[in-house]
């Protein structure tokens, strides 16, 4: 275990993000670094297990420091941190690699989760498009929500969700748990889920995140 780098360009939220990984046990040792150069360096000197990297870290920028960390430490497991509604920044990087997504002030116990979830995973080729991406840590993935072969991702514009899916929808793309669209809905967590479960099938969704990317690409969500 090489623990984390935290890469942000914001003092502020770098270190905020130290404190929180400092307090979670599998994601020791923690390093911070300011810029790309500051990342490789650690990179290099001890390659990480888990980056944490800003989406909008400055030039040469999150998807040239993917690409590079790449070459330099191939297993470690890139996290961006972005807002879910950054889709042109959080595509891209996905397409390159990067294992998921956070918003920069997650919490302690997300973090744990993802730490597992990352660990847990097992790496994908460079280039590869993620197929399950960080979910959020009050929500374990569904024995259910996805049919044993790995479904095939519906069209968009050929789907059609009700008042309600889409409104879960909008409320995973926003990181809410089950529990916290269930009470911004008046909805018991178990209607979530079955709204959940529905709109996986009808985007050919494998989980929440993959529902979400394929809501903002095609406009069902904003």
């Amino acid at each position: 275990m090489a623990g984390v780098v935290v890469c942000h360009g914001s003092t502020v939220v770098r270190e905020r993000l130290v404190v929180t990984s400092i307090g979670v046990p599998t994601l020791s040792p923690v390093r911070a670094a300011a810029s790309v150069d500051e990342l490789l360096a650690h990179a290099r000197r001890i390659p990480p297990t888990i980056v944490l990297l800003d989406a909008h870290i400055p030039a040469p920028g999150a998807n040239e420091a993917i690409r590079r960390l790449r070459a330099v430490a191939p297993q470690a497991a890139v996290v961006l941190l972005a807002a879910s509604d950054d889709t042109v920044a959080l595509d891209r990087a996905l397409a390159l690699g990067a294992r998921g997504f956070l918003a920069p002030d997650v919490g302690r116990p997300e973090l744990s989760a993802v730490a597992a979830h990352v660990l847990a995973s097992p790496l994908l080729p460079a280039g590869a498009r993620p197929v399950r991406e960080v979910p959020h840590p009050a929500v374990p993935p569904l024995a259910d929500s996805a049919p044993s072969t790995p479904p095939t991702a519906a069209e968009p514009s050929a789907v059609v969700l009700t008042k309600r899916e889409i409104e879960v929808l909008v409320g995973m793309s926003n990181g809410r748990s089950n529990a916290q669209i269930g009470q911004e809905l008046f909805l018991s967590e178990d209607t979530v889920k079955t709204h959940a479960r529905r709109l996986f099938r009808k985007l050919g969704a494998s989980d929440r995140a993959q529902a979400v990317a394929i809501g903002l690409r095609g406009g069902l969500i904003r």
